[in-house]
Formats: C-alpha cells, structure tokens, sequence
C-alpha cells in the first residue's frame, strides 16, 4: 500500500481529472448494468418462463422500482405486440445502454490523458532539476551512467507502473465496488460466498509481489552498472583501442548482461505469474458459485430463478476483468516501486549548498577578494589548511603547485562548487554565503583545461547562458577569441553543430569557443583552470592570446603548470600539500630561489 501511495502522490496536483473519471466510471458500470440486468427479461421472453405480474409504481431512484417498471412495460408490450417484439425492444436498449457504457468509458479515458501523461512529465521534470540543483560533490560519489539510468529506464519503469496504476484505480474498484453490491441484492449468501475468496487470493498476489520488488531493485542497479560501462566505453575507447584491452571490456560488460539476465529471467517469471494466478483463481471462484448458486436454485426455497442465476453468473464475469486488471497493476507497483525507490535516492539527496532566506543581491564586483583562515576537507583529509589570501580588482592572480596541491579545490570554493568548512571568502567584504548563489556565479566566467561544450551550433555555445543576444555580439566575442576565422571556414558557420562535446573540433578550437563564451558573459572575475596545458604550441599561442585580450580589465584566477603562461601575474602563490607556501610575482620567487624556482627550472630544461 505504502508503494501505491507514493505513485499516488505525483498525481494527486490532478485531483480534478481524477475525480471527474470516477463519476463518468460510475456512469459506465451503471449502464453494463443496466445492459446485463435486461438479461432477465431477454431470457424470459425466450424461453417463455416468466410467470410473475408485474405492476407500474412511481418513479424513485431505486433498483426495484426501476426494475419492476421496466419489466411491467416489456409484459405491456409482450402483451399488446407480441413477444417477438418485446425481443426486439430488449434488444435495441440493450445496444442503447452498451453505446452509452462505452461513450462514458472513453470519455473517463479522455479525462485521465493529462493525468497519466502530466505525471511522467513531472517526475521527468523534477530528476532533471534536482540534479542542476544538487551540488558538485554529490555526482563526485556516483556513476554518470547510474545517473543516466535512473533517469531514463527508471523513468520509463516508473511510466508504465504509473499509467497501469492510474487507470486501474479510478476505474475498476468503482466497478468492482458497484458490481458487488448489485450482486448482494440478486442474492446476499451467494455474495458473501464469493467475498470469502477474495482475501485468500490477496495474501498469495502479495507473496509473490514482494519478491518481485527485491529483483526489480536489483535488476535496475545492474542497468545503471551496464550504461556506466557504455559511457566509460565510449568516454576511453582511444586508450581501450591503444592498449588493445577489448577483451577486458568484453568480459567486464559481459559478466554484467549475464548477471541482469538472470535477475530479469526471475522478473519476467514473476511477472508472468499474475494473469495465470487471477484466470486460475477467477475459474475457481467462478466453480464454487456455479455449484453454490445451483443448490440454491435446485432446493425447494430457492431464491433465485434460472434466468436470474444465469444474469448473476454474467454480472460475476464481469467482475473477473477488473480484478485481473487489479493484480497487473499490483505487479507493475511492486515492479515499479523499486525504479522509484532508486529515482527517490536523488530526489531526496540533499543539497547542502544552501541559500540564505535573506540572501544580498549583489550585480558587481567593486574592491577585493578575501580567502581567510580557509581550510575545506571532502571526508577526512584536509585538501586546504589556513589559506589567507586577497585579491585586488583587477589583479592577475596565479596558482602553481603539483597535482593534488589545492588549486582546483581552491577556485572551487569561490562560486560555492562547495562550502567552506573552516574560515570564510569574501567579495567586497561581504561572505559569500550572504551572497545569492545566482549572483555570485553570475561575476565569474569559467575556463577549463577540458573544454566543455555541447552537441548544438557554435553560435548556440557561444551564447550559452545569455539571454536576448544578437550575432553580432557573438561574432565580436569570436573574435576576441580569435576563433572567428577559423568558424568561416567551417560549412554553416556560426550555425554548424559541433557533434558531442565539440567532437568536430580540435582541442584548440574547442578551447577558443569557451573563451568566446566567457568574453561574450562579460565577467569582471575570471577563473582560468590550466586552459592551456593541453595544447599543442601553435593552438597554445592563438589561446593564449584570446586569454589576454580576455583578462584585460578583469580579477583573474589563473591555474598554471605551464609556468611561462603566468610570468606577467600579479601575484604567484605556490600551493603544496594544501598550504600556500610561497608568494610574489614571478622575478620575486626566482631571486627566492625556493619551489617555484625548483619547478621553473625544470620547464626550462
């Protein structure tokens, strides 16, 4: 129950499209009812056995009065135009009530449309902006291709279970519950007899349902391990290519199919299940009213005549189909539920990157930047210890040092990638954290060693993140890049797609149209991330001229291994192990003649 009530809650904003499908159901299963109980008559006149007289009385909304005048204008009618006749009439109003039984069922059906199609938008919806709204550091601890699973068969795992259930539930218990109850009226011991059944087969659906969720768990986790080795695959297959390790993918991934082959084998098997088990079941319900019904039709007070039973039997038929449709839909649930459990690990993470409720906005950079007494640990180690340091407007500042020193760490604190743990950063004299984070990172443009673009047109990743700009603008931010020339001579121009991460491109082109991105921002701080350490020397020089044009005027964060790229900085910090351990500008540290000579001397050999 605790799983249908989940699935539930993602539909209950379209409590009106629901509400409107119950009454137009109760309209329908009124009408099959309506249909089945002409039965009666259709069967008496037939087989000529009805005896009894049947008299008009007024008109009340009750199954009696409806059924004794009904009947009293068939035996007029049988009466003043023959029963053949009478056969025709019961059967036209038979057609009449099936037409409007299937009218107000598709228009139940018509109702529900936004209902099934506006949940899975929502779910589809709120995955993708919980993850723009989660921190960096949560996908540092989880599998891009488990994120992709969850967010794509999970979602279609979650779409079926949803559409099943939402169809199911505002129809057939309406139909069920109104079928019964008719029922109860034909012959209340024959009903009851029926009910006993009905929790026994509950019970056994339930059993096998759990088990069913347990494997889907699984077999959904294994998905997520079988894309991430898809996306590494095709992230790494140069270096698979280079160290013919083909082989080991095949086995890795293979092990892994055959592993979601025997847990999916287990799922499809109990999945399977519910149609045979409920057929079953119905057939052995259906046996004991059948011997039930006719030792009361055979005793000498019977309360049931023939036709009655026959009708009785036809209306419990019915019956069958929703319940069927019940023990799917509790299957698909179960199913389900275990996409919605792994979809709920992200909805439910929580963003400890978090905004003041009296946030300051801010729309300028005016003096400093301020690191003081920061120190910042992921887990246990310290990655920054006691980092004081300041950085006037328009100041180059550079951060040198070996790999795992802090220096990426260090610029991330700055747009709150992640908080500071120990000691505060401030702008302009205020904390950061009293910033609001869109306005924060709203002064800074960002230039990474790995350029990251997307599968559009250059124009699109120039203006990434801008609103209202004109070509102009973006040719002038190309330009600046120095990457206009080399755009028009590429087919379509601004307007040629780029393939996956800028495929298309070579790395210093790439790198060109980041910096045309961050000139066409307009940032008055900039973070630069070794931007040129992966270059060739030609595309290194054509970038870093772009790198200049772009600094000009601005707050820079440069981090440098390439050593003569930052000669001209402002200000040198050499990080080791987490700590500043030299500062100056570059003649400075080589008179010093400390680390950052040491690693200056080594480039230069």
């Amino acid at each position: 129950m605790k799983d249908v009530l989940i699935v539930l809650n993602y539909a209950k904003k379209y409590w009106r499209n629901a509400l409107a499908n119950v009454f137009l159901n109760i309209f329908s299963v009124v009408f099959a009812l309506f249909s089945f109980t002409l039965l009666i008559p259709f069967l008496q006149i037939l087989f000529n056995t009805s005896t009894q007289t049947y008299k008009p009385v007024p008109f009340a909304l009750s199954v009696d009065a409806i059924k004794n005048n009904l009947f009293y204008y068939l035996s007029q009618v049988i009466e003043n135009e023959g029963k053949l006749y009478a056969l025709i009439t019961v059967s036209v109003l038979m057609i009449v009530a099936s037409l409007l039984k299937n009218l107000f069922t598709y228009s139940a059906s018509f109702v529900m449309a936004p209902v099934m199609s506006g949940t899975i938008r929502d779910f589809q919806r709120k995955i993708l902006h919980k993850i723009l709204d989660l921190p960096i550091g949560f996908f540092s601890n989880e599998k891009k291709g488990d994120i992709i699973s969850r967010a794509s068969s999970d979602i279609t795992e979650i779409k079926d279970t949803v559409t099943n259930l939402l169809a199911v539930i505002a129809r057939d218990p309406v139909t069920i519950i109104i079928f019964l109850l008719y029922l109860i009226y034909f012959s209340a011991s024959l009903t009851i007899f029926v009910v006993i059944f009905i929790p026994i087969i509950g019970i056994l659906i339930g059993l096998i349902g759990k088990s069913l969720k347990k494997r889907s768990l699984a077999a959904q986790k294994k998905t997520g391990q079988i894309l991430s080795v898809i996306e590494e695959t095709l992230g790494g297959l140069r270096i698979i290519k280079a160290f013919t390790a083909e082989p080991k993918v095949r086995e890795k991934y293979d092990k892994l199919t055959d592993d979601h082959y025997r847990i999916m084998k287990g799922v499809i098997r109990r999945n399977s299940l519910s149609n045979p088990m409920s057929e079953f079941f119905g057939t052995l319900v259906t046996i004991g009213i059948v011997l039930f019904g006719g030792s009361l039709i055979i005793g000498e007070n019977s309360s049931l005549t023939g036709e009655e039973f026959i009708t009785y039997i036809v209306i419990f038929s019915q019956i069958l189909t929703p319940a069927k449709s019940i023990s799917r839909a509790y299957y698909s649930v179960k199913k389900g539920a275990a996409s919605i459990e792994r979809v709920n690990e992200i909805l439910d993470a929580e963003n400890n990157i978090k905004e003041k409720e009296n946030a300051i906005s801010v729309s300028d950079f005016n003096s400093e930047i301020e690191f003081k007494d920061v120190s910042f640990k992921y887990e246990d180690a310290y990655v920054l210890k006691n980092i004081n340091l300041k950085i006037e407007k328009g100041k180059s500042i550079a951060l040198v040092g070996q790999s795992g020193s802090g220096k990426s760490t260090l610029v991330d604190l700055l747009p709150r990638f992640y908080d500071v743990e120990e000691g505060e950063i401030l702008i302009d004299g205020v904390n950061i954290k009293d910033i609001k984070i869109k306005d924060l990172r709203s002064l800074m443009g960002n230039v990474n060693q790995e350029p990251v673009l997307f599968n559009d047109t250059i124009f699109n990743n120039i203006a990434f993140g801008v609103d209202d700009i004109s070509e102009e603008e973006v040719i002038n931010a190309a330009k600046i890049a120095n990457a206009h020339n080399f755009i028009l001579e590429i087919e379509d121009g601004y307007q040629a797609n780029i393939g996956d991460r800028g495929a298309k491109l070579s790395g210093g082109q790439r790198q060109r149209i980041s910096i045309a991105r961050a000139v066409l921002k307009n940032p008055p701080i900039l973070i630069l991330d070794e931007a040129t350490s992966a270059l060739d020397t030609e595309s290194e020089k054509l970038v870093q001229d772009a790198l200049n044009k772009l600094m000009q005027n601005r707050t820079s964060i440069v981090i440098a291994h390439r050593l003569s790229t930052i000669k001209n900085a402002d200000e040198i910090c050499v990080l080791h192990n987490g700590e500043i351990i030299e500062r100056g500008n570059h003649q400075e540290l080589i008179e010093k003649g400390g680390s950052y000579k040491k690693l200056y001397d080594l480039q230069i050999f």
